[in-house]
């Protein structure tokens, strides 16, 4: 493909220098890939300004450059105003605009995304529709599971995924957008046939700094141009906002507040929920989930909203959501054949765990027993508060790693204490993560809920920048068999 192929109708190009008639085969942002005929985008970081390793870049197959300053390097160079935006554009050019020939529906919000995807994947492909999910735990098309590494893909991972989707004949691609994405305009130049607000709570102010900040840039997925039709969650405090600021159609849902599609009659147990579904003035539609908690409620709602929207039948959207069992590490329910339940979920945020263990509250027989800690190198401020949860709807929390990355995970546990001291509640400390669930699985008794929470569908834990492999699911069978051999 020709460089002047990838600029055309660009709208953050300054100027060119250089040959762009240059063939160009691959592109990149990494300067230690091995490319040919490579195009290098200097993205400018807090850390890193990839401008410096432009010649590495070169040298690693690289035959052009998009810069937003121009290098003293003999190739063609692109001259735009912001390489993050830039790359999106141009990375869907490279690859042929592959959104085009799909529809798009995008779910934002701190929690839901991952289970509310999910569950509209499955509606879809109830109606008879190839559906691919581009999410949390990874990317689908079909049943077939793709590799991902981001909750939203960086622009030339996500153009290369939209790309196969495409070929392979998807229809339909649920996907969640994070507040990340839509900063870093990973998402510029796609168009979302729905776009889904579920709801807002504390999270990622390490990047965002205020709540503010936070809301102010999930609200613009929507007042930006992207999204023709809109899914709002009327019962979170900050939709208001959201529907005062949208000049597209929309279609609310709640439980509280009056809106077009709710659920009333709703009843939790430990093996899922059932409610009623009702759309003001047409469909009443009995819903028997295989996951429970209320938060599954609204997930259901969220995905029902989107797949209406989308002209799915009631029927459809009955079936999809009742046949959908569970979402990887979303109060997963582990078959451990102990007369004790252990409950995998990715809870890492103060709304999530005070969710799932009021959800636990609901069916314990006994104990509720919550494992968990606070990932480091990320917002400080959420640790005393997850401690305060924790000791309070609890009875008894095991403090422990979740990611440390780079930090000292005892300052990070000194900091989940300090919201937990001053409930009362029982705890212990027990910094390694695999000894602190032996203790769980070894301290449970009959009737007790134990709830490894943070971790969820990941795979690794990682220490000091290392990712170690670590999948809690293993884990904790393993440690079930050494239980029972000593036994």
């Amino acid at each position: 493909m020709k460089l002047s192929a990838l600029i055309v109708d660009m709208p953050y190009l300054l100027d060119t220098r250089g040959d762009m008639e240059a063939e160009i085969a691959s592109v990149t942002s990494n300067s230690r890939e091995k490319v040919e005929k490579g195009l290098f985008f200097c993205i400018p970081g807090a850390r890193f300004d990839a401008h410096d390793y432009a010649p590495q870049a070169i040298e690693n197959g690289c035959a052009a450059l998009v810069v937003e300053r121009y290098l003293d390097i003999d190739v063609p160079q692109v001259r735009v105003s912001n390489a993050r935006a830039a790359m999106s554009r141009m990375a869907a050019a490279f690859y042929g605009h592959p959104a085009k020939s799909m529809k798009l529906v995008g779910i934002t919000g701190t929690k839901g995304k991952t289970t509310s995807t999910y569950l509209l994947k499955a509606i879809l492909e109830q109606a008879g529709h190839k559906c691919g999910l581009i999410g949390t735990t990874g990317n689908m098309i079909g049943s077939k599971l793709l590799k991902g590494s981001l909750t939203t893909p960086d622009p030339i991972d996500l153009q290369r995924t939209l790309r196969m989707m495409a070929d392979e004949g998807v229809e339909y691609v649920t996907m969640e957008i994070s507040a990340h994405a839509i900063d870093m305009h990973r998402l510029d130049g796609l168009t979302f046939e729905v776009g889904c607000y579920t709801n807002l709570s504390q999270d990622h102010l390490d990047y965002f700094h205020t709540m503010e900040n936070y809301f102010e840039t999930k609200k613009k997925f929507f007042t930006t141009g992207m999204v023709r039709n809109a899914a709002v969650n009327v019962d979170e405090e900050t939709s208001s906002q959201v529907l005062q600021a949208l000049e597209i159609p929309r279609l609310t849902y709640g439980i509280c507040a009056p809106a077009d599609l709710f659920a009333r009659d709703i009843e939790i147990t430990e093996d899922g929920v059932s409610f009623e579904l009702q759309l003001q003035g047409m469909h009443h539609v009995q819903i028997n989930l295989m996951m429970t908690g209320m938060f599954n409620v609204y997930n259901a709602m969220a995905a029902a909203s989107c797949a209406m929207i989308l002209g799915i039948s009631a029927e459809d959207i009955k079936a999809g959501l009742e046949g959908m069992p569970s979402v990887p590490g979303r109060i997963e329910m582990l078959p451990t054949g102990t007369p004790y339940r252990v409950i995998l979920d990715y809870s890492h945020v103060p709304d999530a765990l005070e969710n799932i263990l009021t959800t636990v509250r609901q069916f314990a027989k006994a104990r509720v027993i919550a494992l968990f800690g606070c990932g480091g190198d990320r917002d400080r401020g959420k640790r005393p508060m997850m401690g305060e949860i924790g000791g309070r709807l609890a009875d008894l929390s095991i403090l422990t790693s979740d990611n440390p990355r780079t930090e000292d995970p005892m300052a990070i546990l000194a900091a989940v204490e300090e919201g937990i001291k001053p409930t009362g509640g029982e705890y212990v400390v027990i910094e390694n993560r695999r000894e602190a669930i032996r203790y769980a699985l070894e301290t449970a008794e009959a009737g007790d809920v134990v709830v490894l929470a943070g971790k969820g569908h990941e795979t690794y834990q990682e220490i000091n920048g290392v990712k170690h492999p670590f999948d809690e699911k293993v884990v904790v069978q393993e440690l079930l068999e050494e239980i029972r051999a000593k036994d």
